[in-house]
């Protein structure tokens, strides 16, 4: 069965979230939908449905026309066998003395190597990304310079990849946070996958507003992958959740963005300890002042 795609662009992410719930009305429906911002610092936003029937073209014309939005460009898509393609594509990713891997890939897993199985889901992490990478290798440089996590929280946690890397290599239980519904469950299903149940709980949340991360802050290490404007606005919240000399590993940071992320940062107390580039993305760890 053939699938269609359906893509546009437009600045700002109040229309762009608008323009994803009126595609929900269109006919036939898209079988999903997805609104993301795109990583680049300009604004822009990118809606796109799939349709399993060819989409309503002109009605597509007229969401673009009424939300702002550039013209949906729609593409059929081939046939794809995407169990194949998944195994093809997410070869096993070293990071430090973590190896990220599919179950596809368990004979892989070298001797003396932090193995964290991560398959293919509705969430962010799976070690291929530059700014997964980044934090696994600031997480196995804390340990190695001899720091121990007793309080750690993984904010947008999305896979959950590196709280499961710190509650691998640190005895106390790790939070780990997420805003999206989907995300947590995804999250659940990989500490299980891991042996870890117990170890790693996984919460729905915006930030650090849920209960059980108030029981558990301070922190002395907050992981946070997520972007730009998310990591700013966070600033001062994760000043007030995390212990003096506590650490902060920060991602989903263009090399463009990485000064104004530190200079914020600076200004709440938390100041650059390390940065690394992978890619296109920084990875920035930074230590609240003693």
């Amino acid at each position: 069965m053939p699938t269609y795609t359906a893509l546009t662009t437009l600045f700002g992410k109040e229309p762009a979230e608008a323009l994803g719930l009126a595609m929900e009305r269109l006919s036939p429906e898209p079988t999903g939908i997805g609104v993301f911002e795109i990583e680049d610092d300009t604004g822009l936003w990118e809606v796109g449905g799939y349709f399993t029937d060819a989409p309503d073209e002109a009605g597509l014309a007229l969401l673009a026309a009424a939300y702002g939005a550039k013209p949906f460009l729609v593409s059929q898509l081939p046939e794809t066998d995407w169990v194949a393609k998944v195994k093809r594509d997410l070869s096993p990713v070293a990071a430090g003395r973590f190896f990220v891997y599919g179950s596809h890939d368990a004979e892989k897993v070298p001797q003396g190597s932090e193995p964290l199985l991560i398959e293919a889901a509705m969430a962010f992490g799976t070690g291929h990304h530059g700014t997964t990478r980044g934090c696994l290798e600031a997480l196995d440089r804390l340990d190695k310079g001899g720091f121990i996590g007793q309080s750690v929280a993984d904010i947008g946690c999305g896979t959950a990849v590196l709280a499961m890397g710190a509650a691998r290599i640190w005895p106390q239980t790790v939070i780990a946070s997420d805003i999206d519904e989907v995300a947590v469950e995804v999250a659940e299903a990989n500490v299980i996958a891991n042996d870890l149940a117990g170890r790693v709980i996984c919460v729905e949340a915006a930030g650090f507003d849920h209960p059980d991360l108030a029981a558990r802050a301070p922190f002395d290490l907050v992981f946070a992958n997520i972007l730009k404007g998310p990591l700013i606005d966070l600033a001062p919240d994760m000043a007030a959740h995390m212990t003096s000399g506590g650490y902060a590993i920060l991602s989903g940071i263009l090399h463009a963005q990485a000064d104004e992320v530190i200079e914020v940062y600076a200004r709440s107390g938390i100041n650059l300890v390390h940065r690394a580039e992978i890619g296109d993305w920084t990875t920035l760890t930074l230590q609240q002042n003693a």
